[in-house]
Parts: structure tokens; sequence; C-alpha cells
């Protein structure tokens, strides 16, 4: 079986087995549903009534998904409805050579089977979706025979990453892009608005295109701002599967992942592009797989397919590598003196953005600078995922970091923001159902007590509050302090805060000791950075170890920072090969050597784990 996207035309699918609904050869007339691969032979010949029989020698079903960039929460759910309704579809097709009294017929041409999904993620096709037909022959230029129908390899075209009007209408029918536009600062407004209104007359072009080949109004081609046609709902969303709150959340995947080998191009940077001239080609051995193994986790809350949207609507599509690059040195080795990189680090970042070593500074320095008004959309993007799992009875954890606050799920430590100050984590605390709020001992910004108690959040703290602050202090054996508009004062949540404090201070310090971008005059990539890699540590954590200590994401960097792997970059695929033992064991038992699909700084190639 074969799956094609014409909105993905690096997804597509080809050459590998075919499924075959037949009826047996020898006329019992028995039913049988997909099968294997059938060898090539020549047409059969039935001889009518109830006795007669036709076999299918090779059966190809083609899911189509036109426009958008979604194929809804259960991918390889959607393939095997279709492949289900094989038997059904050939059988009515086939119903009036194998009615009694019919005449011999014989088959000599290819028989297509066209499927386009159901309105809804998941639904089954409907008659009107699913449609029987023979394939038009193509006649070479002067005549003569007609030419083979090409493999859907052949025609593949480059990886074109989805447009920024896909995420909002993604994000739109989930309800949640109202919640995302209010997250966004005025800089990104304003880009996102220029690139929806530049974005407009393409579509106008591509829809009067369409009109004149006489395309079909029910196509399921539904143009978008961008051009690209509307986008498909129920994305990859939510926190982590493996997170309580999160139970029952699809895995990612789409139709067509399996056929790894099938050959994919990636679309050239344009001329004068930080990452134009420079791919990765060949093998290279790197000293740690860490960057590689966060890219699951972040495709499972729809993080991953965000990434190249978020960076068209800031014209930046082409540095997605540079964002890799900043990603991976993150969980990487301290950056010595606060700037100067291991020689090693930059080989591993290098292979985990798809770019030959060395990744060039100035240009990672030069996108942290131009990628500003991007950034504020990926952080939305993972702090309504993690909001939304979040369970209100658990705390929030709050810390002051660089300068800054960082907002912590305190079951498993997953991110949820990080921000300047506390009035613009006020939209995440209701987005988490109004939680209680610990507040760990680190340097606030002065006024974070202040504006807490005047937003009438709980909180409890044992860091002294300033002169003028509102706060009450508790009866406690350590000094603990509260809100005065909103007191609180549970004894189970004062016996963790101690704890929870140790943890985030470490947390704090690894994260500081690592720098992504350490020559940039903004913290705003450094900061989108490190909650992207934190969410990908966090989810490693959760998923490992919860059932048998603490979840930590400083457990998955100290346990998975030096392990191996060998990279191999091919044109279809990036391969990453992990050595076998108890790692590896732990991490394809926990379903996190899945393959990725569609990462956007491989220019759509799959990314792919073996042992070995």
């Amino acid at each position: 079986m074969t799956a094609s996207d014409e909105g993905d035309p690096a997804v597509r699918g080809g050459g590998g087995p075919t499924a075959s609904g037949d009826r047996d050869s020898d006329g019992d007339g028995g039913p049988s549903g997909p099968s294997g691969p059938s060898g090539p032979s020549g047409p059969s010949r039935p001889s009518g009534g109830a006795g007669g029989g036709i076999t299918v020698h090779r059966c190809t079903v083609t899911v189509v998904r036109r426009g958008g960039w979604s194929w809804g929460p259960d991918p390889r759910g959607l393939v095997q409805q279709v492949v289900d309704t094989l038997p059904e579809r050939l059988a009515t097709h086939f119903g009036p050579w194998l009615a009694g009294g019919g005449p011999d017929v014989e088959i000599t041409e290819p028989v297509t089977v066209t499927v386009r999904p159901g309105p809804r993620p998941g639904a089954l096709p409907t008659a009107a979706d699913i449609q029987v037909g023979p394939v038009a022959p193509t006649e070479p230029p002067g005549g003569g025979t007609a030419a083979p129908v090409p493999p859907a390899e052949a025609l593949a075209a480059p990886w074109q990453p989805p447009g920024a009007a896909d995420l909002f209408a993604e994000l739109a029918e989930r309800g949640e892009l109202d919640a995302l536009l209010a997250l966004l600062p005025d800089e990104s407004l304003r880009t996102y608005a220029r690139a929806l209104r530049d974005a407009a007359p393409a579509a106008a072009a591509r829809s009067a295109a369409e009109a004149a080949r006489g395309a079909r109004p029910d196509d399921g081609a539904t143009p978008s701002a961008d051009g690209t046609g509307d986008a498909g709902p129920g994305a990859p969303s939510g926190p982590p599967a493996a997170h309580p709150a999160a139970a029952g959340r699809a895995e990612p995947g789409r139709p067509g992942r399996a056929d790894q080998d099938r050959p994919a191009t990636r679309a050239p940077a344009p001329r004068g592009s930080a990452t134009a001239a420079r791919p990765a080609t060949g093998e290279v051995r790197v000293w740690s797989a860490l960057p590689f193994l966060l890219t699951g986790p972040l495709a499972r809350v729809g993080y991953l397919d965000a990434v190249a949207p978020a960076l068209a609507g800031a014209r930046l599509a082409d540095d997605a590598p540079l964002f890799a690059a900043a990603l991976a040195y993150k969980v990487l080795k301290a950056t010595g003196r606060g700037w100067r990189r291991d020689e090693r680090d930059s080989e591993a970042a290098a292979a985990f953005a798809g770019l030959a070593p060395p990744v060039p500074e100035q240009a990672l320095t030069r996108f942290a600078d131009t990628a500003r008004p991007a950034l504020p959309v990926l952080d939305g993007v993972l702090a309504l995922a993690v909001c939304r799992g979040h369970d209100p009875a658990d705390p929030l954890l709050l810390t002051g970091a660089g300068g800054g606050l960082l907002l912590l799920d305190a079951q498993g430590v997953f991110p949820v923001a990080w921000t300047s100050g506390a009035a613009e984590l006020l939209p995440h605390w209701r987005n988490s159902g109004r939680p209680a709020v610990l507040v760990c001992d680190g340097p606030l910004p002065p006024g974070t007590l202040g504006v807490l108690d005047a937003a009438a959040v709980p909180f409890l703290t044992g860091v002294r509050p300033l002169r003028g602050e509102p706060a009450v202090r508790l009866p406690w054996r350590t000094p603990l302090w509260t809100g005065a508009a909103r007191p609180l004062a549970d004894p189970a949540l004062a016996a963790a805060l101690p704890g929870h404090t140790a943890r985030t201070a470490d947390l704090v310090s690894a994260l500081a000791e690592r720098r992504a971008v350490p020559l940039a005059r903004h913290a705003a990539l450094e900061r989108t950075a490190a909650l992207a890699a934190l969410l990908g540590l966090s989810t490693l954590a959760w998923t490992l170890w919860r059932d048998r200590e603490t979840p930590d994401p400083l457990l998955a960097l100290g346990r998975f920072a030096d392990l191996e792997a060998t990279v191999r970059h091919e044109t279809g695929a990036v391969r990453v090969r992990v050595p076998l033992g108890r790692r590896h064991a732990d991490l394809l038992r926990g379903g996190l050597l899945a393959d990725v699909p569609d990462v956007p700084w491989l220019g759509g190639r799959p990314l792919t784990f073996t042992g070995g």
C-alpha cells in the first residue's frame, strides 16, 4: 500500500508492498481482505456466475490530503480504516462481472482506488470519498505505446514548509487561536498580520489556477490565506502522552511514514541563507544522541509541527537548522567561560541540524536577533500544550532565572513559560486552572509578590518579601509567607516547598551553564530553546522513571548526555543508530525511538532510530 500527500510531497510513499483485495483464484468465491505483496502475473479470466472469481494482482491505495498540514489525531488508524474498506469496495466494483449469467471478460488495465479522508479526524470515509476507476493511459507525443504510470517517488517535489496560516487555522480548529494571540506581543502580531496579508494574493492566484484547470469543487481543497489549503483538524496537541493529564493522547505519525526508503528532496536554500551550500552528508559519529531524542517528545505535543509555520511567518523558514542548533546546545556540554564551545558539541549540534560542522556562530547570533517576532509563537504553542494537561490540584513552581521568571509544572517539572515579569505569567496561570503557586528561592524581579497578590494568585514562598509587598507570615517551623488577598496555608505544600526549591535551583544552574547563543544581545532565543529542551527532557524522565523515582529533567540530561550515536544523512531520511544496551532498551520500551516524520530543519525528511 502506498500513501501520497499532495500538500506535502516529501511524505510520498511508493515502491512498497501492495495491498490487494481479492477473491480466491480457485473459484471458491471466498472474499479475503488486504494481503501482502503479490507477484506479477497475467490477468485472470473469470467464468461468471457463482463459481467465477476475480483475482486482483495489484491494488494501490492512495490517501490524498489536499492542503493543510495535519493527518488528525490517529493517522495510522486512518490508513487502517481505509484499507479495511477495500474488500467491500472491490466487491462492489466487480459485482457486475461476478453476477450470474454475466459475460466472460478480461481486465487488462490498472484499476485505482482513490480515497479522501473523512470530514473529521479518524472518521471512516463515506462512499462519496472512495472512487474506483481505471487509470487513464499516458500517450507519448507523436503516438506510440502508452507510457507506464510513474511511481509515486518519481513525482516527489521539493518539500515546502507549511505557512503561518496553516498553524493559525489549526489553532482555530482547536479553539486556541484567541488564547495564543493574547500571548503574543505587538511586534509578533504585526509580523504575522503582514505575512497573512502578503499571502492573500498567492491564495487568490492559486484559486484562479485551480478554476482554470477545472478543479472539482468537492475535492476537499479549500484555499487558505497562504495558498496551501485549509488545515486539517486534529494535529497532535496537549502535554506529553506519558503525563497523567494527557492520558489517551494520540501518538505522532502520519500515513506513509513507514516507507522510510522513499526518496525525498530538500528545497534548496536561497543564496545568502545561513544554511546554503553546507548540508550534512554521509555518516558521522556524535558523542551525544540526546538532541535527537528530544524530537519525538516535541512532535508529540505539536511543537515540532509549529516550528516551520512560525519561522515562515517571519520569513525565516530556511533558517530552521539554526534553531535546531540552538536547541541542541541547550542539552550538550556547558560552554566554557560563557561562550567557548567544545569541538565535539559543534559536531553534534551540526549533525542534529543537518549541517556540515561547524555551525556558523555569526549566523546563529544574527538569527537570534531576526527571529524575535517568531519565538513568542513557539513559546505560546508550548505553554498552551502544557497548561491544557495541567491538573489544577497540582501546584505550579515559580523561580527567578536569567533576570526573569520561569514557570514550571510541579508534576515532572514540565516547563510552562519563561517571561520577564510576573504580569506575563498570569495568562498561563489562568490557562492552567488557577492552581496554587510555590515561589521558590531565586532572584525574583522586584514587585513579583505584589503582582501575584493583586491578581489573587494563591502562593506560598520562603522568599522574604520586600518592604511594601503584601504578604502574611505563616506559623511554620521555617519562615514562610503567603498572599494577603488569597492566603494559602497547606501543610502538604509547605512540606514539599524545600524539595521543589532545590530541584529548581539545580535546573536553573544547568540551563545557565549551557548557552545556546552566547553572543546574542537578547535572551529570547536562549529562553525559547531552553523551554523546548526542558519539555523534551521532562518527557524522557517522566516516561522512563516516574514509577520508581521522582522524574526530573536533570535525570535525563545526566543519563543520556553521553549516549553516543552514528548519524547518517541520506536523501530520504536521517538515520540515528544508537548502541545496544540498557539505555537503548529503556528508550525502545518507552516508545522514545519511534520515527519522527517531517522534521522541519531536515527539509521535511524523517528522523529514524535503530540499534546496533
